[in-house]
């Protein structure tokens, strides 16, 4: 009578999976594509480069946010001597998880041979109340590769009101270069998130939080510019963090953009930041 399910079966709720997979190579003094896997709600598209030498790379997540039980995972490849710019289409958003829902997993790898560059500059993140969340971004460098990346993490939109009262979430960077670990940067917020972010030796009240990150033989000669820039850096072992605290997206976007012109020696930020 109904067909072989019972009626108080809980209903199964669709979860978006995504897989990216993107080869670089160098090839003429120009960076092009060598190989291109896109499955699911991921899908990456390639704006016209203002620099032929660098190729830039839009990530879009059609899926339209990230909710509990959803799983992403992107992997980039730059090979010897290749140069590329990662952004995001928008801003990510990680809605409310429900109760007995899995934690969203979004997990990214980028990989780049000897001479290669790689910026990864993704938009804000934007967490919302009760959601559950998994991150994981990996980088492997080769010994003299180089690298900028630059992650976001929006606690509620202020101007929306919006309050992150309860949620938990995992938060991973890892950097090794030349196999060695650079740098295992790790935040774990469980329950009363507003709370936590209210502790002064934490975040003193700030609601939106970034973490830059910069790899390259000449991580500690950018200390005093960026420090004139008034950004708080330490840099060591070829290496610089910046660490940025704000109130709100629109007081942290600007910081992390005045850090970011200055790594970037004035090169135009990717056209999404601007839209």
């Amino acid at each position: 009578m109904y067909d072989a399910v019972s009626p108080s079966d809980a209903p199964a709720l669709q979860r978006a999976v995504g897989e990216l997979r993107v080869e670089l190579r160098a090839r003429d003094g120009r960076t092009v594509l060598d190989g291109l896997r896109q499955a699911g709600c991921l899908k990456a598209r390639f704006p016209r480069p203002e620099d032929a030498a660098w190729l830039n790379i839009v990530t879009l997540n059609t899926s339209g946010g990230i909710a509990g039980g959803d799983a992403l995972d992107s992997t980039f490849v730059v090979g010897a001597g290749a140069q590329t710019t990662i952004a995001a289409q928008a801003a990510e958003r990680f809605y409310r998880a429900l109760p007995q829902s899995a934690a969203s997993s979004v997990r990214t790898r980028i990989a780049v041979a000897a001479g290669g560059a790689a910026e990864w500059l993704p938009q804000e993140t934007i967490l919302f109340d009760r959601c559950a969340v998994r991150r994981h971004l990996r980088v492997e460098l080769a010994a003299d590769a180089w690298f900028l990346g630059v992650e976001s993490v929006l606690f509620g939109r202020a101007a929306m009101g919006e309050v992150v009262e309860q949620a938990s979430l995992r938060d991973l960077i890892e950097v090794r270069r030349g196999g060695r670990l650079l740098l295992h940067d790790a935040i774990r917020l469980d329950g009363a998130v507003a709370a936590t972010l209210r502790r002064p030796a934490i975040a003193d009240g700030a609601r939106a939080v970034a973490t830059l990150v910069y790899v390259a033989s000449d991580a500690e000669t950018m200390l005093d510019p960026l420090r004139e820039a008034e950004v708080a850096v330490s840099a060591w072992d070829g290496m610089l963090i910046a660490r940025m605290l704000a109130g709100d997206g629109a007081s942290l976007r600007a910081a992390v953009i005045n850090a970011l012109q200055v790594l970037r020696r004035g090169r135009a930020l990717p056209r999404v930041w601007l839209c």
